[in-house]
């Protein structure tokens, strides 16, 4: 008696989602913007009412690298107030002791760029370490008042100008003589900007490893529930304070960034009120998303500063009073705005694709 054998079943192929496709090719969406950004200064693309002259003009490339600039600074900053749910408002303190640090080993001690830039990074490192120390030693409104009271403290030593090292409130310039010759001078205005943008990588590749680390994790939970932190054994303090430290190294070196972009050290960066520039970028992109505070930075820098063209212009000033008045005050706009994006987008810039689509799906 034979038996028959029944030939095996071809496994059926499971056809992919159909979004899965779509979403495939906007996973490259930043190295797309990247190579974009990287030969930026090659183009002569004009782009009127986003910018005054070409893309690769040396005042265009001016702003661009500035808006780089403070997009990675408030991905840092977020690293405390969306990462780990501390609210400072002392960040640009470390901002400027990166700057004035820096500036002052170039003026003072006449060292080299390289070592006075190394040595100005771990200034203000080593000032976050300490600051943040006493900080972080008491919680909520308190940590807040504190960070506070540091950076008025750090503000008035800058304006007062001890030993003649800060400049007051003039500041000080850069030295031109011992700066490299590739960073000095109109013409060299694309190496600048490539260096803004290398900071906004490195910027956005260290948030990115530290908050997918296991330290990121503990961050997340201390945010979510500090108490239940410590009943599985771990103490926070520990953690809160790398956040800080690393918050801290991270703007010292946009201080650095800023120092070669201006020309030199500004007092204006040791205020509370940089700090809560900070502060309204991260809100205005989405805390703890992972390209909002970036966004929020960029678009932020580049309305401060049309804004402040557009207050200036012409047509405003030929309105009639009651528009003309509100409409000259720069930050009177960039506050609608922000009250706008905070009413209208809640979550920040960053949430706008997904609330988007959520809506998109309801009315299907």
């Amino acid at each position: 008696m034979s038996t028959a054998t029944t030939p095996a079943l071809a496994p059926t192929a499971v056809p992919p989602a159909p979004g899965r496709d779509r979403a495939r090719p906007l996973r490259w969406w930043p190295a797309a913007v990247l190579v974009l950004l990287i030969v930026a200064p090659y183009s002569a693309l004009p782009l009127p009412g986003l910018l005054d002259g070409p893309v690769g003009s040396p005042g265009s490339l001016q702003l661009l690298a500035t808006c780089l600039l403070f997009g990675a600074l408030a991905t840092g900053y977020d690293l405390l107030l969306g990462r780990t749910g501390l609210l400072s408002f002392g960040h640009a303190l470390y901002f400027a002791a990166g700057s004035y640090a820096t500036n002052m080993f170039l003026l003072e001690a006449g060292l080299p760029f390289a070592a006075a830039a190394v040595l100005g990074l771990c200034f203000g490192a080593a000032l976050a370490l300490v600051l943040g120390s006493v900080s972080l030693r008491v919680t909520g409104i308190g940590f807040s008042m504190v960070t506070l009271a540091f950076a008025q403290a750090g503000s008035i030593l800058v304006s007062r100008n001890p030993g003649g090292f800060t400049g007051g409130e003039e500041g000080r310039a850069a030295p031109a003589e011992l700066l490299p010759s590739w960073l000095v001078g109109i013409d060299h205005t694309a190496n600048l900007y490539w260096i803004a943008l290398a900071y906004l990588v490195l910027t956005l590749g260290v948030v990115h490893w530290a908050v997918r680390s296991p330290t990121g994790r503990v961050w997340e939970g201390i945010k979510e529930n500090e108490r239940r932190v410590e009943v599985l054994g771990l103490k926070p303090y520990g953690f809160k304070l790398t956040a800080f430290v690393l918050a801290g190294a991270l703007a010292a070196a946009g201080g650095l960034v800023h120092l070669l972009l201006t020309g030199g050290s500004t007092p204006q960066t040791t205020t509370s009120d940089f700090t809560l520039s900070l502060l309204v970028m991260v809100v205005l992109g989405g805390s703890g998303t992972r390209w909002g505070p970036m966004v929020g930075g960029i678009l932020y820098t580049w309305a401060d500063h049309r804004l402040g063209d557009l207050a200036g212009s012409g047509a405003v000033a030929d309105l009639p009073a009651v528009l003309r008045v509100p409409l000259s005050q720069p930050l009177f706009l960039l506050g609608v705005l922000f009250v706008a994006v905070v009413h209208l987008l809640p979550g920040g810039l960053a949430r706008l694709p997904s609330r988007l689509r959520r809506t998109r799906e309801e009315n299907r």
